[in-house]
């Protein structure tokens, strides 16, 4: 079996066609690793890249697409719906097969060494990766944004595991680490009343009392005149995506509100859409094997 990793970088541009494509060049050049998808959002002024290859190939190809993604984009001038602190913002490492979770951290350090050595950006190690307890979360690390970021790095608890212990004015801050697959998971809603978001995403987020394996948080969709609830959810396998779309559909309910819409960002596995399937629709004793394309392409 071939040695997979996956890597799902996300970049601070969504709304400059030129750029976003130049940034994923960098993916496509690399032998050895394969594009699996990169979708661009405007409103959130960001893009999700996935892509999969041997881990060295990954990291080769993480690397130089941080470098171009510094290159040319400039945070001092970045607007945008969602959460962000850096160019290249976050790359999650993700082990598929015949990589363990400890050779992917290895890795992931490697590749945050690189880039804050190389391109003197601060990197944090996250998730599975962080050094710290209080690192392991992205939302706190990412807590202040940009803006906030030149303060937060003269922090002792906050000094960065790579690179200066001080801003990169131009290309931020990036988070880099091993973790299980995630699903980006959005809900939109029939209001442009972002507080009513903001209190559903409360509701349905882990740290605030909800769902354990969701993180959750409203924003504005000003070009749709809409609002979302915009998701992680890092493990579907304990906290279903329909489990969650009941919740929110319920709750939007309570202040006159409709869901009009939900849309996956990426790749999402298919047992995921399997599990809705079987809930909605009352499957009894359906099992994956059933699907043909999965017959087909075995």
């Amino acid at each position: 079996m071939a040695r997979l990793v996956q890597c799902v970088p996300n970049f601070s541009e969504g709304r400059n066609k030129e750029v976003v494509e130049k940034i994923v060049d960098e993916i496509r050049k690399v032998e050895g690793v394969k594009l699996l998808d990169y979708s661009m959002d405007k409103d959130h002024n960001r893009s999700v890249v996935t892509f999969v290859g041997e881990p060295e190939k990954v990291v080769e190809a993480a690397f130089n697409s941080t470098k171009v993604a510094a290159e040319l984009i400039d945070m001092s001038k970045h607007t945008g719906g969602h959460p962000r602190m850096g160019a290249t913002d976050v790359i999650p490492l993700i082990p598929i097969s015949d990589v363990t979770v400890e050779e992917c951290i290895e890795y992931s350090k490697q590749l945050g060494k690189r880039i804050g050595e190389k391109l003197n950006i601060p990197v944090f190690l996250y998730e599975q990766s962080a050094t710290a307890k209080h690192r392991e979360n992205l939302a706190d690390i990412r807590r202040g944004q940009y803006e906030g970021m030149k303060e937060k790095l003269k922090e002792e608890e906050w000094k960065p595991d790579y690179g200066p212990a001080e801003l990169n004015v131009k290309a931020g801050v990036t988070a880099v680490g091993t973790r299980p697959p995630l699903i980006a998971f959005n809900v939109n809603l029939g209001t442009d009343n972002v507080e009513i978001a903001k209190k559903i995403a409360k509701v349905v987020r882990a740290r605030t009392g909800g769902f354990t394996y969701c993180k959750a948080i409203g924003l504005e969709i000003k070009e749709r005149g809409i609002v979302q609830v915009s998701m992680n959810m890092v493990d579907y396998t304990k906290t279903s995506l329909f489990r969650v779309f009941d919740t929110i559909e319920r709750e939007a309910r309570r202040y006159g509100v409709n869901v009009i819409g939900s849309e996956i960002i990426g790749l999402v596995p298919m047992q995921a859409l399997v599990d809705v399937a079987e809930y909605y629709l009352r499957l009894e004793d359906f099992s994956s094997d059933q699907i043909l394309e999965k017959k087909i392409f075995e």
